[in-house]
């Protein structure tokens, strides 16, 4: 039989543990460490503190903000798992200096530090400035969509809520008659009656919910933004989220948006918004900057300096490029059209394909519009079949001229032979409210002044905005991708935006920290 070391779990051992000693130079937890205590000024945290004549002593906010952002360059953002791993992980004890506190003491330092998180952000800011890792050249701006601590379940616009409520109003009733029949069955066993009740009490506790949300005071429905904004959903648990629509699906939470410089792709700002649009979230972005940078005395306006400012085709609109034209902001946010204007996006497409391509089977092509025989002095259209079309609807376009749509008639594509390739659904004349081809004409009927969107467009097609705006995605992304995938920091653990934007600090916060590690005096 072969022979082992022997174990013997009754014997006593004592470890002697220099806290310190565990820091090492090098490591993220001595970046953390050394910052906060000799870096950081922390009496912006102190105001909240009043024990100074009587009261228990508190944790020192030096510790709590230790033990908070290790655990969360680890994508720990749980504050009863912080409070474990402080009691069982000896790094976490070196950082807190072996204390332990409560969960609800780390879950509160995290919603309701806002301000003064952001004090911190602005100090690690500025020590990046000095020690050289602002370049100030050009500055990236996006977003990442995160979801938060709200279910989408629990959206709708009001008039949605409504017809909710009254649902489960009739499931209510339903199950009372239900329970009522029960009670009179001597045959039934108890807990299908307990369980019956149960249902009753949980579809109670959802119309109460959803009825007291709806007759709140200030209760209203929540608007979009834009020259003609609709209600957008509201939601019943974290009103101030939104529902949003993702490369992943579609999640109730906040889009995240940072501006991040190009050198060492530092974040120079972080803001929350509650809405999956991004175009009215860049001049708040911003003037945000300008303030920061003239705060921390870096440049009295960084916008007029010149500093390069880049953003995503999310962010571009009219209004935007009036302000930045405006306010003489060196800008190159490109329209939606931007890639169908270059060449070398075109011969891409041709090599590699679309990039949603339909996996359809044996998918057949449509008929072009431009084999369509339009007339636009008659205001006429016929199909290649011959056949008369009817007008369906006319429109102005923001960009300019009136779009005119044409509608085949449905008796003539019911029975035509090319209705197959002509019409994405061939079944649909066939059905009782089905519809013939549809094709739409661009008819510039009206010569228009150039507007700021055209102003835009040439210095982005530009050359040398074309090899400016190739820069932007290899100074955001790779910021998301470490936030996101490296600390695996995905969602939002909070709910309302004041608490999002302190926890979306600190998320911006670890990344900024470990540039000065990698890239500053600490790395050294």
């Amino acid at each position: 039989m072969p022979r082992f070391i022997p174990l013997n779990y009754q014997q006593n051992s004592m470890v002697i543990i220099n806290y310190l000693d565990q820091l090492q130079p090098g490591t993220f937890e001595y970046a953390i460490h050394h910052l906060i205590d000799e870096k950081l000024d922390l009496s912006v945290f102190y105001p909240k503190y009043q024990n100074d004549a009587t009261g228990r002593p508190a944790y020192d906010p030096s510790a709590l903000l230790k033990i908070i952002l290790f655990a969360y360059s680890k994508g720990i953002t749980s504050s009863r798992e912080i409070e474990w791993c402080c009691d069982t992980n000896v790094i976490f004890k070196a950082l807190s200096c072996d204390s332990v506190p409560h969960f609800t003491t780390i879950a509160g330092f995290v919603s309701g530090r806002k301000k003064e998180v952001e004090s911190v952000f602005e100090q690690v800011l500025l020590i990046c400035h000095t020690q050289g890792l602002l370049g100030n050249e050009l500055f990236a701006i996006d977003g990442c969509k995160m979801s938060s601590n709200a279910s989408k379940e629990w959206s709708g616009t009001f008039k949605e809520l409504e017809e909710k409520r009254d649902k489960l109003k009739r499931q209510i009733r339903y199950q009372m008659d239900q329970h009522e029949k029960l009670d009179k069955c001597e045959s039934v066993d108890e807990v299908r009656k307990q369980r019956t009740a149960q249902t009753i009490d949980t579809l109670n506790k959802a119309h109460d919910k959803i009825n007291a949300f709806l007759k709140e005071a200030d209760a209203a429905p929540r608007m979009g933004t834009g020259k003609r904004p609709q209600e957008v959903k509201s939601n019943i648990t974290d009103n101030e989220s939104a529902k949003m629509t993702t490369s992943k699906g579609t999640i109730q939470g906040y889009n995240g948006v940072a501006a991040v410089d190009k050198k060492h792709q530092v974040i120079v700002d972080a803001q929350v918004f509650g809405s999956g649009q991004e175009h009215h979230t860049l001049q708040p972005v911003l003037e945000s900057i300008r303030a920061r940078f003239k705060r921390l005395a870096i440049s009295d306006d960084i916008l007029k300096a010149q500093t390069i400012i880049t953003a995503d085709t999310g962010f571009a609109n009219e209004a935007n490029n009036e302000y930045l034209h405006d306010n003489d902001i060196n800008a190159y946010i490109p329209d939606n059209q931007f890639r169908s204007r270059g060449p070398k996006f075109n011969e891409q497409k041709k090599k590699y394909g679309k990039r949603h391509q339909d996996n359809k089977v044996n998918k057949v092509a449509l008929i072009p519009a431009n084999e369509f025989n339009f007339d636009p002095i008659n205001m006429t259209c016929v199909c290649p079949m011959g056949e008369a079309m009817w007008e369906s609807w006319r429109r102005s376009e923001a960009s300019g001229g009136t779009r005119i749509c044409f509608e085949g008639k449905i008796r003539a594509c019911r029975g035509c032979e090319k209705k197959h390739q002509c019409l994405r659904n061939p079944a649909s004349p066939d059905k009782p409210k089905g519809h013939g081809r549809l094709v739409s004409f661009l008819i510039d009927d009206k010569p228009r002044p150039p507007n700021y969107t055209d102003w835009m467009k040439l210095r982005v097609d530009s050359p040398k905005g074309k090899q400016i705006y190739s820069h932007r995605m290899s100074v955001v992304e790779p910021v998301f991708g470490n936030i996101g995938t490296n600390k695996n920091l995905k969602r939002f653990s909070l709910r309302g935006k004041a608490k999002v934007q302190g926890q979306w600090y600190l998320f911006c916060l670890i990344h900024n920290i470990e540039k000065l590690k990698n890239y500053g005096q600490l790395a050294a």
